[in-house]
């Protein structure tokens, strides 16, 4: 039996080298997959890339300076705190200290080799060790130079090419503190401000900083998905902690207790955007999350959110259902779902229609996440007791005609904007349920009474989001028996049309590898009929409703999923991951 080869997932350096058409994929996994020399010395001695080059690009991955090594003179002490078995065994060059400090050159930090000649070194000598980045193959003839050093008593400090001392003159001084300035400071402003910008650059809607016991990891939420960015060395975990806190505006010396903060970037003179930052304190440092929060990134157009807008059974045109509930001057429309499902987006795709000059708006969210010209927006703050059920009360008495609750927490809130919408205000807001059907329930349950809301609430719209196909798709070839399985019915399957597709492994630079590109909205879209109202009103249960509301053409959010696979937007896969099977 053939040998199964494992499956590599690039992140990091790797993943950015074929990003950028600078590496194959088939030749950064068979790097990976070596497990006798790093990453970075696999692809130099075999001749994949320039070692300057891609000594230069490491050095902008991990945030950490790189140092020409044959303008270094190694220092005898230093090099006679190790052993010869070390020099042997590991390319790693200390090349000078300061303090209890010790500088050491390698060529990737993300390999276990060169983090565990950091941690012997750190061993051996006492002192703490700062990497600095190094050309591979100038490390490789540094270290051959270290051990003739232990056959035949060579002088190590002649004979190195453009070498540069560390003596005591002024000059050496000078150098010597440039580069303790870049390790400590340029580095890792040059880290976060590039993370930040890749972040925005990539459509991430949250970045994750976290530090591990061995390593350092950040991450990117792309398309609702976390994929792994960068590996910076592990020793600057607190360094980089400090410095987005000092951005944020948070204490830097707490490190006990979560704080919140906020960064604003200036992308150009007339373009900003604000991160979110939140810190928490874990078992090996702070965790640090930032949400980006970009207005200008909302796309409001209703047209591409992915509404369905044919009028075929047994699904009604979901786009006009809420156009229609949009229309009416009183009344409650409410979006469920879970975090990260969009309904932030299809709200204000509601209020951006309704967005005119005689109209009256007002919202009370507990982030504004987008900011909409013409609508008073107003910021939740429990802190200062600027609670929703206190705002709405205060929207109530500034003529409203349009209020938006960023959500219903509580009976309190929920009596007032039920209270709204039942004395001729539009009341817009979200709750966290399953769907459209539970929604009713779940108001219930709060304590609202039933009559109340069967007279308030016109719409119900439960929605996910599932990441689109890019261009680069290939056709999928299923089992008639698992499609059956999955929801589809033989008069689908057996129609010559029908079609499923599944990302291309690999994808292509256009969805920049991952064969997704973006996301489209999965909605079950439910306006209240006679017959749901009076159900409401005698207390009968979601399932009830959920089958009234089938026979009335609005199918489940699995339906609707299915749909978009069989139109080619997204996968079978992508639809079972986001919306079980009931």
């Amino acid at each position: 039996m053939a040998t199964k080869t494992p499956q590599i997932i690039l992140s990091g350096l790797p993943l950015r080298l074929v990003k950028e058409n600078l590496l194959p994929t088939e030749i950064a996994e068979e790097a990976l997959l070596n497990k006798k020399v790093s990453f970075v010395s696999y692809i130099v001695q075999n001749r994949h890339m320039d070692g300057d080059k891609l000594a230069l690009i490491a050095a902008q991955e991990f945030g950490i300076p790189l140092i020409d090594i044959r303008s270094v003179k190694l220092d005898p002490e230093l090099v006679q705190k190790l052993e010869q078995s070390f020099w042997e065994q590991y390319k790693a060059i200390p090349i000078f200290s300061r303090g209890n400090r010790i500088f050491v050159a390698i060529s990737d930090p993300s390999s276990k080799i060169d983090r565990d000649a950091l941690d012997l070194i750190k061993f051996k000598t006492g002192m703490h060790t700062d990497p600095v980045i190094a050309e591979d193959n100038k490390l490789l003839k540094v270290v051959e130079r270290a051990l003739e050093f232990f056959s035949d008593g060579m002088d190590l400090e002649g004979d190195l090419e453009g070498e540069l001392s560390f003596g005591e003159d002024e000059k050496a001084k000078k150098e010597e503190e440039e580069v303790v300035d870049l390790a400590e400071e340029a580095p890792i402003v040059k880290f976060v401000n590039r993370m930040l910008l890749d972040a925005y650059k990539m459509g991430a809607s949250d970045l994750h900083f976290e530090p591990y016991e061995k390593y350092y990891r950040v991450r990117f939420r792309v398309d609702g998905m976390l994929q792994s960015v960068a590996n910076p060395p592990i020793t600057v975990a607190r360094k980089l902690a400090a410095h987005i806190k000092v951005m944020s505006g948070l204490d830097v010396s707490e490190c006990r207790v979560p704080q919140d903060g906020r960064i604003k970037l200036n992308i150009s003179k007339k373009k900003y955007i604000v991160f979110r930052v939140s810190t928490c304190p874990i078992l090996y440092g702070e965790k640090i999350v930032m949400r980006i929060l970009d207005s200008s990134a909302a796309n409001l157009n209703i047209d591409i959110l992915g509404y369905e807008e044919n009028d075929e059974e047994p699904m009604k045109n979901q786009k006009q259902l809420y156009l229609d509930a949009l229309s009416n001057s009183y009344g409650m429309v409410l979006v469920t779902g879970p975090t990260r499902s969009g309904k932030t987006v299809s709200l204000y795709t509601g209020i951006n229609i309704l967005n005119q000059e005689g109209v009256n708006i007002s919202t009370a969210e507990d982030l504004v996440e987008i900011n909409l010209p013409g609508v008073n927006q107003v910021q939740i703050d429990e802190k200062t007791g600027m609670t929703f059920a206190k705002t709405l009360k205060a929207f109530l008495r500034q003529d409203p005609d349009i209020i938006l609750v960023g959500e219903i927490r509580d009976l309190e809130t929920g009596e007032i904007a039920i209270k709204a919408a039942t004395t001729g205000h539009m009341v817009m807001s979200t709750l966290h349920t399953n769907d459209a059907p539970q929604t009713l329930t779940r108001m219930i349950d709060m304590g609202i009474a039933p009559f109340a809301i069967a007279s308030a609430v016109n719409l119900i719209m439960a929605q996910r989001l599932c990441r689109r196909l890019c261009s680069c798709k290939i056709e999928q070839d299923i089992p008639k028996e698992a499609l059956l399985i999955e929801g589809f019915t033989e008069e689908e399957i057996d129609n010559p049309d029908f079609r499923l597709y599944s990302p291309r492994k690999g994808g292509c630079k256009e969805c920049n590898y991952l064969g997704y590109k973006g996301r489209v909205g999965v909605y079950q879209v439910m306006p209240l009929s006679d017959i749901m109202k009076r159900f409401i009103m005698e207390g009968k249960n979601a399932i009830t409703i959920a089958d009234q509301a089938r026979k009335e053409g609005i199918p489940d959010l699995r339906f609707s999923g299915l749909k978009k696979a069989k139109d080619g937007m997204t996968s079978l896969e992508e639809v079972s991951r986001v919306i079980s099977k009931e």
